[in-house]
């Protein structure tokens, strides 16, 4: 097996998770299942894919102590930064969303890739969780200003604005 012909698989199967309703969503989990059981025992890929599954098939509960074993395990890069946007995004739905800021906060700093509104976005709804709405708010704004066909700046100021009041030194 190679690891490109695995990968094709895995897209394969997440491609069809619409195909799935409540009643089926043991089906995906075990197309997942299967897939993941041709990795090394070691490796971190199969319980974030594992976790994902049970992520996006409504069971957060199940889905966080996978996400923490692929983190423990190593998994990093882009599957890496998934993980803590998915972990923190669990996190949030039961009833733990200060823990998905502490994960996310970090990420605001990280290299910059696809994944950065994502990280912008799940940090917000774990902001408003804890009742910080000014700086989720902030966040979202933020991240949505560079998308704008015009009033880029005028929104990232007002982002900067939700948080930090005082007007910048001209």
């Amino acid at each position: 097996m190679s690891s490109e012909d695995w990968e094709a698989r895995l897209a394969v199967a997440w491609a069809g998770i619409d195909g799935y309703d409540e009643s089926t969503a043991g089906d995906f989990r075990a197309v997942v299942d299967d897939l993941v059981a041709e990795l090394p025992d070691d490796s971190p890929i199969g319980p974030f894919e594992r976790a994902s599954a049970f992520d996006s098939t409504g069971h957060s509960d199940r889905a966080v102590p996978l996400y923490q074993e692929a983190l423990k395990l190593g998994l990093s890069g882009y599957r890496g930064r998934r993980a803590k946007i998915q972990l923190s995004s669990s996190l949030r739905n039961i009833g733990r969303p200060e823990e998905g800021v502490a994960l996310l906060t970090p990420e605001l700093g990280a290299p910059s890739d696809e994944l950065d509104d994502a990280v912008r976005a799940t940090l917000a709804l774990c902001l408003s969780s804890l009742g910080r709405d000014r700086e989720g708010l902030s966040l979202v704004l933020g991240a949505l200003a560079p998308h704008l066909p015009r009033y880029q700046r005028s929104m990232a100021n007002y982002a900067r604005l939700l948080v930090d009041p005082e007007p910048e030194p001209r």
